[in-house]
């Protein structure tokens, strides 16, 4: 089956009455972990993991290799799932999202932003503007 996106109306109807499975990608060097700057809704001016919602008909390892290809331009393989990032509701995230957050270490590539968050960085501990899950996240898992 092929992956397939769904029109806008429909993602926002159907994610607000049902959770949302998401993957989140892990990029940790020695510079720290890679996050990017969302330039728009939900959490824009945010500092967060690259993520996405998984497609229907995806499986988690491809929806963790398109997020990394389409969010920081890069190839990468998954190291391992390191843990559960739920999001409480609140006006940052939209509706109710439960990502897998997957270590990942890059194959190919050159780190290159998005539309939606052009603006990437890696950070030894949280900034200031960041997703509330992703800095508990990251002092839970990643310090």
């Amino acid at each position: 089956m092929t992956p397939r996106k769904i029109s806008q109306k429909k993602f926002s109807w159907i994610y607000s009455q049902v959770p949302r499975l998401c993957v989140e990608v892990i990029l940790k060097t020695k510079d720290g972990v890679l996050l990017t700057k969302r330039l728009i809704p939900p959490s824009k001016g945010r500092w967060h993991f690259p993520g996405s919602g998984v497609l229907f008909g995806e499986t988690l390892k491809q929806a963790v290799k398109r997020t990394a290809k389409e969010e920081i331009n890069l190839n990468v393989e998954i190291v391992k799932l390191l843990g559960i990032i739920e999001f409480p509701q609140k006006k940052e995230i939209f509706g109710h999202p439960i990502s897998l957050a997957f270590l990942v270490k890059k194959k190919s590539g050159k780190i290159k932003g998005s539309w939606q968050a052009d603006e990437i960085k890696f950070f030894k501990k949280p900034p200031r503007k960041i997703v509330s899950a992703h800095k508990i996240f990251i002092k839970k898992y990643l310090s």
